[in-house]
């Protein structure tokens, strides 16, 4: 039995997750409400539906459960209007409590049954009164999640040296793993300020680029070694050995004389 799978995102710069379209004729950039493991979501269509095989599904495959409505998309409005005022409380008690943390962004569930509180820190913070601060004030789960400065980029935005937005916020789907060999490979220059992004790591584009760099490279190397065995079983007239004609007399001899 064939499965309609389809691709949805979160966040602009968010992951793709593949989800059970059920019975639903979807579309890209419809916006949907799914299942997944905190309770529902509202996510938007990313990728056309396609069919499955049951050995080729992945694991935890969860379905949409329907199309969003005008109540889905003002609760939509209401939560991104409650993370901000989520946000300002934040900071303030991150101030007060003078802890060595920034707070990146704030995102509620779509049914408020948690909020989660994205930060970046240098080093361990230890956030547990802050969390009983949030707790009293909101009335609901708590969750402090730590993040790298490639994840901060993406969620800050920004444009890259390239005069583009940077690649983790936009066509990007996951952060791959970036390493200076992909920049030895690319005949990139290794000053940090040349090949570092935003985020002060290395560029993400070092890394989803490496494939059509090499392929481009052996494409040039195959087609020096043909260049090479065509011209070596076909000298040039450079390349061959001329031998010059004998002297001849006037009456066609060779240049013997009779006596």
């Amino acid at each position: 039995m064939l499965t309609n799978v389809i691709g949805i995102k979160f966040k602009i710069e968010g992951k793709v997750y593949n989800f059970d379209a059920c019975d639903h004729i979807l579309h890209k950039n419809d916006q949907v409400i799914v299942n997944t493991e905190n309770g529902l979501s509202l996510g938007v269509v990313v990728t056309d539906v396609k069919r499955r095989e049951d050995h080729e599904l992945p694991p935890n495959l969860k379905p949409v459960v329907r199309m969003v409505t005008e109540d889905d998309l003002r609760i939509k409005e209401e939560n991104k209007r409650l993370a901000e005022d989520a946000k300002k409380f934040c900071l303030g008690k991150i101030k007060d409590r003078q802890l060595a943390m920034k707070l990146i962004t704030v995102d509620y569930l779509f049914d408020r049954s948690k909020i989660i509180f994205y930060f970046t820190a240098d080093t361990r913070i230890d956030f547990r009164e802050l969390v009983k601060d949030l707790v009293q004030k909101f009335k609901t789960r708590i969750e402090l999640k730590q993040i790298g400065a490639r994840q901060e980029a993406g969620i800050i935005k920004g444009m890259a040296i390239c005069g583009r937005p940077i690649c983790c916020a936009g066509i990007l789907q996951n952060l791959e793993r970036v390493t200076v060999k992909m920049a030895k490979e690319q005949s990139m220059s290794l000053n940090p300020e040349k090949i570092s992004g935003l985020c002060g790591r290395l560029m993400c584009c070092l890394s989803f680029e490496r494939e059509s760099y090499a392929g481009a490279k052996k494409s040039a190397t195959t087609a020096a070694k043909s260049e090479s065995k065509v011209n070596a079983n076909n000298p040039s007239p450079e390349g061959k050995k001329i031998t010059a004609p004998a002297k001849t007399g006037d009456g066609g001899n060779s240049d013997s004389s009779n006596i």
